[in-house]
Formats: C-alpha cells, sequence, structure tokens
C-alpha cells in the first residue's frame, strides 16, 4: 500500500513537472509583437500582419500581432515587459533598454527617422516664426521624431506654443486638417500613410536632421536562438523579390541587423525623462 502511494504521488509530480516544462518551454513558441500605435490598430493589423505571417513560417515562431490603444498605454506595456518583440521609437528603445532590457535585433534598412510640422495647405504660416503662441499637436510626449525633435527645435528658436496630446500620428493629421490646432509634429512614413484626402489637405511646413530610426526589439527572455531564428526571417524578407509588397505594406525597403549601439545618436541628446522630456 505504501509503495503504491508513492507510486502515485511520484506519478503525479511527474504530470505536474511535464505540463509545466510544456507551458514554459512550449508558449515559448508563441511570441507577441507589440507595434507602437502611430497609425489605428486596424490599419496596423492591415499593414503588418501579411509580415508577421512570413516571419512566422520562416523563423518556425508562431509571432502574434499586438498593439495599444495609444502610445501611452504602449509604453506601460514595454515597461512591464508585456511584449516579447517590440517596434519601437528610437527614444523608447534607449529608454526600455536601460529600464527592461530590451535588445536590439534589427531596424529599417538605408533609413534615418525625421520629424516633421505639418500644417494646413491654406494656412497662411508659412515659417516655424509663424507657430510663436500656437497651439500645435503631438501624439504624446515621448514621440521621439514626432514631438521630442520638433518640440527641442521650435524651443531652440525661441518659439512659444502649447502642446496638445492626441495620441496618435493619424489623429494629428486629423485635428490639423479639420482646423482644431494650427500645425502637428508627425513623420514622414506616417505622413505618406495617411488618407489621401486629409494627406493632400496638409503640407510639410519643417523637417528636421536624421536619427537612427525605429528598433525591433526582444525582451530579455528571448532566447538567442529565437532571436537568430527572427532576424533570419527579417533578413531572408529584405532579399526575397517575391514578397516585396510585404515591405511595401509598412513603407520599409529592408531590414538590416542591429546592436544597441546604433542608438548612440539619440542617447547623445541627453533625453531623461519618459513623461517631460528635458532638452
Amino acid at each position: 500500500m505504501v509503495k503504491k502511494s508513492m507510486f502515485q504521488a511520484a506519478h503525479r509530480i511527474f504530470a505536474f513537472l511535464a505540463l509545466t516544462l510544456f507551458a514554459t518551454y512550449g508558449a515559448c513558441n508563441t511570441l507577441t509583437l507589440g507595434i507602437v500605435p502611430q497609425q489605428s490598430a486596424k490599419k496596423l493589423a492591415e499593414t503588418w500582419q501579411p509580415l508577421i505571417n512570413y516571419i512566422s513560417e520562416h523563423a518556425n515562431i508562431d509571432v502574434v500581432f499586438k498593439t495599444a490603444k495609444d502610445i501611452p498605454t504602449f509604453e506601460q506595456r514595454l515597461a512591464e515587459g508585456e511584449y516579447d518583440i517590440a517596434y519601437m521609437n528610437p527614444y523608447h528603445f534607449v529608454v526600455f533598454h536601460d529600464s527592461v532590457g530590451y535588445r536590439a535585433l534589427a531596424r529599417q534598412i538605408d533609413k534615418r527617422i525625421k520629424g516633421i510640422i505639418v500644417v494646413d495647405a491654406n494656412s497662411d504660416i508659412v515659417s516655424l516664426d509663424d507657430l510663436n503662441g500656437k497651439e500645435i499637436a503631438f501624439p504624446s510626449p515621448a514621440a521621439f521624431a514626432a514631438t521630442i525633435i520638433p518640440s527641442a527645435y521650435l524651443k531652440q528658436q525661441g518659439i512659444l506654443f502649447t502642446p496638445r496630446y492626441v495620441h496618435s500620428h493619424d489623429s494629428v493629421y486629423l485635428n490639423v486638417q479639420r482646423g482644431f490646432f494650427n500645425a502637428g509634429g508627425g513623420i514622414i512614413r506616417t505622413f505618406n500613410g495617411v488618407d489621401d484626402n486629409i494627406r493632400s489637405a496638409l503640407r510639410i511646413l519643417w523637417e528636421s536632421d536624421g536619427y537612427t530610426p525605429h528598433a525591433i526589439a526582444t525582451h530579455p527572455r528571448i532566447t538567442d536562438a529565437q532571436r537568430e531564428a527572427l532576424l533570419k526571417a527579417l533578413l531572408t524578407l529584405s532579399k526575397d523579390e517575391d514578397n516585396k509588397q510585404l515591405l511595401k505594406n509598412i513603407g520599409f525597403k529592408g531590414f538590416i541587423s542591429s546592436v544597441d549601439e546604433d542608438w548612440d545618436d539619440v542617447r547623445a541628446l541627453g533625453i531623461t525623462s519618459l513623461a517631460r522630456p528635458q532638452l
């Protein structure tokens, strides 16, 4: 009886350990990819899902699309390490590399990210000086090229303005087009991706210098083997002539492998606070 009880107990322990190992390592073959919500979740899913399907197939990893309702929520989820893989702006990468340990994997090839300021196409605003005392729409305080870079430049020029945060790039363009704000901050890629009727009603007033673009980075729990498989899939896609449309969908020419130091130009700006950048 004692031996039988010990055998049953051992069997239960073995079954429990097997289930635990399966949950731990089996689930690891499903990874979440968090995309910064510069556009609506619907638009992001439409443009990114075909590429994600390609990565899943070629890396033999089930990659699941994720985003957030707005950039502040995305930042919170990064801070909590919710995403296994994340496509994040340069400033976010610097912050969450240091605080969470996200590791650079890849970035867009032949790309320098630039901030822009847009105004209504028929506006009488013709120079940055004309923005003095105006309200300007931005996605969020920590949107690197769309908020931090334009804001810093305006301050350097002694131009006073009131920032208004509207949660996404698309909302910036829509608010300026509808006349709710005099100007708005964005980036070329999202500006080119906005609906034609909105884009045609706006014009670019100013464009910044270029910086290292958004990072595709992995949480420290992701293994080196998984990182290698993901990177190989991204680089394979970059050379796959039959699937160039997957890259065109997101406005990319391709991917290049990256290391954390690639974003030292962003670190050199000396930005110290996620909520209230000091420049």
